[in-house]
């Protein structure tokens, strides 16, 4: 099967390839480039013009909650509903976010490892979903942030046991939380939940069996800690203190410098507020960081923290992309960031990321030049799984 299009951003290369096409094969693809070199003699009915589109790689969404219903109360909501409903529901999410592009999640917190049961439901073909890559419950002290997910583990030894049990699951990443959060009151985001030591204890244990480790980290010992101890991402990275933001300018190029991924999550609906009252009134001096961060050159992707409120549900993402320019990215970079970029940061670039032979058949198709106008990423005009269509316009 062959797709044309008149555009075709390749998640790499900072401008568009004019009349490119991309030849697909069982589910992966063979051949990105001008036509008569991606044909290799597919019959008339086996080429699909898209027309006037800008065809990119699909969109990685490196940080969602499918468990989370976007609601006013998604913790109350979720201690309501038994498993079966709570699945039903992360089936949902899931389609809703493939609807606008994103074609790989990495859900980073559920109960009772429901991802991973989605996850598998997607991928032996039951139904075309995206892809997800699953954490399963967080890791978090007694009493922790999202300790009703059932993550709990406490002591070096009790970190290390934890990990274990995920690798027993078949998990695809480790999730850890260095700080304390928002939607649990008895730890705020400025504190630190674990010691650097047991910290180092789940990343060496994660590393061991082979897995990343994602650290969500508020308060500026919490990112020192996960920075210090090898993490390989941290996630949401405010630099929260007990009353406002204090980022160090050394520790900022510490950051930049050591090449860990920054996940940003940095997407939000239009005209909405960050979801909790501490984000809004310290939200334009996060931001005033990131730029900073982009600008040292560090190592950012945009994700989305989807599932937390009613302004981030799951299908958010590309409103975050539509926002990096302003902290400094071109166009091509915040497409970038999101696709090419998001996959080395979740261990996936071998099979996706980018419009390259070999790769999955993930990829997006936007009206307009979104490397000219980064508000065409929200004109979708048709989604592709492994080569399969996912939503056209009708």
């Amino acid at each position: 099967m062959l797709f044309r299009a008149d555009r075709l951003f390749d998640g790499r290369t900072p401008y568009v390839f004019r009349d490119w096409a991309v030849e697909v094969g069982d589910g992966r693809i063979l051949d990105v480039g001008p036509d008569p070199r991606a044909a290799s003699g597919p019959d008339a009915g086996d080429v699909v013009d898209l027309g006037d589109v800008t065809l990119l790689p699909g969109l990685i969404d490196a940080h969602q909650h499918l468990v989370f219903d976007a609601s006013d109360d998604p913790v109350a909501h979720l201690q309501a509903q038994d498993d079966a409903a709570v699945l039903q529901w992360m089936r949902c999410a899931a389609q809703r976010a493939l609807a606008v592009g994103i074609t790989t999640i990495r859900d980073l917190g559920d109960r009772n490892y429901l991802s991973l049961t989605l996850r598998d439901l997607f991928r032996d073909g039951h139904e075309v979903g995206p892809r997800i890559l699953a954490a399963g419950p967080p890791l978090t002290v007694s009493g922790g942030h999202c300790w009703f997910l059932g993550g709990v583990a406490d002591g070096e030894d009790g970190v290390r046991r934890a990990v274990r049990e995920r690798v027993t699951h078949g998990v695809d990443v480790i999730k850890i939380m260095a700080t304390g959060g928002n939607m649990t009151p008895t730890l705020g985001p400025h504190e630190s939940q674990y010691s650097r030591a047991e910290l180092a204890a789940a990343v060496d244990e994660a590393h061991a069996h082979g897995l990343r480790i994602a650290a969500h980290a508020h308060g500026p010992q919490g990112i020192a800690d996960a920075l210090a101890t090898g993490a390989d991402s941290i996630e949401h990275c405010t630099f929260f203190t007990a009353d406002g933001v204090d980022a160090n300018p050394d520790l900022l190029d510490q950051l930049a410098r050591s090449g860990v991924a920054i996940s940003m999550t940095a997407a939000l609906l239009p005209g909405s507020e960050a979801p909790f009252p501490a984000m809004r009134q310290r939200l334009d001096a996060i931001i005033a960081n990131c730029a900073t961060l982009v600008r040292a050159g560090a190592r950012v992707v945009c994700s989305s923290d989807a599932g937390v409120g009613p302004n981030k549900p799951h299908d958010v993402l590309p409103h975050g992309i539509v926002g990096l320019p302003r902290i400094g990215m071109t166009n091509a970079q915040a497409l970038t960031t999101t696709t090419a970029v998001a996959a080395e940061v979740c261990g996936i670039a071998d099979t996706t990321g980018t419009l390259e032979p070999g790769k999955y058949a993930d990829f997006v198709a936007v009206r307009g030049n979104p490397l000219e106008d980064i508000n065409a990423i929200h004109d979708v005009a048709a989604v592709f799984v492994r080569g399969t269509q996912v939503r056209m316009p009708s």
